[in-house]
């Protein structure tokens, strides 16, 4: 993560104005580091509380709290009464303050120097934040305010798209710079296929697997962490077309759901080695031609696709790679889509058809689609994408009547931009992943 910012203010009612800084540092830690760190810089030792999920707190000296404003904002009430060096700590547990911020009303004491007319509002994702009573005069003070950089050591932020077809199977392959630009062709390695899918492993590494020649195959290529393909390796397990890939568990992948002699909900692991395990007897709705991607960091969800008619429904993929019943789906339903990561933590599936869709729909870092955003971009089936610069995603290629190599970046906030001209074959039917 580059670039600081700092923890947001928000005026709360008329004539109230709140002025806090911060001391532009970030932390590379995550829970119990974050803590650590805390405590050390406060010279003590704090009292963590269970994790807070409610709208209101009220905060006790010598307690730290994490706040989890997944579902809602949160009031906090500090003490009505505080000694000279009381100290108290609050961390972003789910790293959605950005979304649904904390108000701190600070119940009669000054809150650095302004009194309590005054109300502060933080609303940066990934604050956490140590305050000590200095006295009566200027209150409650802020010692560290700091943004929590957000898993640094599994950001990738190179992608690659691989495969498809132009009319006919090709194993070409682009790799994907970390600011999203695309690259000329790469001659390809392994069978040559359309529909294949794609994912990460390992942190740093991806996939290729599955797809269809002129029969439906069941190879896997892995893919290095300089973006080299290597040559075919036999699977395990069923072969079949029209297949989804995701990440979970930070380190992991998995193949699902696609077509052999009918419609599959089997899944196949992937090791944080690159091995893809026997079949998975399937959960949720047998189908094909769907889209997958990574959310909440360490979880997945495979989405949409068809069953001979077109569905909305959802499946979310649990850190250890348990696939769960279908969740209603939102959206317009529809197949040949494609999906991907963006901001860390959630992801956006967009395209597909009927017709030649541009409609998105983002994913929460708690796994739930929302509804259609009107779409930006070419409307086309069977794209690819994957994420890049580490926060960032990418679609590209795809059928709009004709072959295309246009793309559309997704920034960090889940928008997708309009056309980029595309760069190396035109083709339909490839798949992407991410490596570093």
């Amino acid at each position: 993560m580059s670039g600081i910012i700092g923890s947001k203010l928000n005026i709360r009612g008329s004539n109230r104005i709140a002025k806090l800084g911060t001391d532009g540092q970030v932390l590379t830690s995550s829970g119990a580091g974050v803590a650590a760190a805390f405590e050390d810089a406060a010279g003590g030792g704090l009292d963590w509380q269970t994790i807070v999920t409610a709208s209101t707190l009220t905060a006790v000296a010598g307690n730290g709290y994490w706040i989890d404003t997944t579902s809602n904002a949160c009031t906090i009430t500090l003490p009505a009464t505080a000694s000279n060096g009381d100290e108290i700590m609050f961390a972003d547990y789910a790293r959605n303050w950005g979304t649904n911020g904390i108000v701190i009303d600070s119940n009669g004491l000054n809150y650095q120097t302004q009194d309590d007319t005054y109300d502060v509002e933080y609303g940066t994702d990934g604050t956490a934040l140590h305050i000590v009573y200095s006295g009566a005069t200027n209150g409650w003070i802020p010692t560290l305010d700091k943004t929590v950089e957000d898993a640094p050591s599994k950001k990738n932020t190179e992608g690659i798209f691989g495969f498809g077809t132009t009319g006919s199977a090709t194993a070409v392959t682009n790799l994907v710079s970390n600011a999203g630009v695309v690259a000329s062709d790469v001659t390809g390695v392994g069978t040559a296929r359309n529909g294949p899918a794609a994912c990460e492993y390992g942190t740093d590494k991806g996939i290729f697997g599955y797809g269809y020649t002129n029969a439906d195959v069941g190879m896997t290529n892995l893919v290095s962490n300089t973006g080299v393909v290597a040559s075919d390796v036999s699977v395990v397990g069923t072969v079949r077309s029209g297949v989804a890939a995701c990440e979970y568990g930070e380190d992991k992948g998995i193949f699902g759901y696609g077509y052999y002699g009918g419609y599959q909900s089997i899944t196949n692991l992937v090791s944080n080695t690159g091995v893809v395990s026997s079949d998975v007897t399937g959960v949720g709705t047998a189908r094909q031609q769907l889209s997958a991607c990574e959310y909440g960091g360490d979880k997945g969800i495979f989405g949409y696709g068809t069953t001979g008619s077109r569905v909305s429904m959802t499946n979310l993929v649990s850190n250890t790679g348990v696939v769960s019943s279908d969740v209603t789906g939102v959206g317009t339903i529809r197949q040949a889509a494609a999906a991907c990561s963006f901001g860390g933590d959630k992801g956006i599936f967009g395209f597909g058809e009927p017709g030649y869709l541009s409609v998105t729909n983002l994913v929460s870092n708690a796994g739930v689609v929302a509804s259609d955003t009107t779409g930006v971009g070419t409307g086309r089936t069977y794209p690819g994408a994957c994420e890049y610069g580490g926060d960032k995603g990418i679609f590209g290629f795809g059928n709009t009547g004709s072959y295309t190599a246009v793309t559309n970046l997704v920034s960090n906030a889940g928008v997708v931009a309009s056309d980029t001209t595309g760069v190396g074959t035109a083709r339909a039917g490839s798949a992407a992943c991410s490596f570093n």
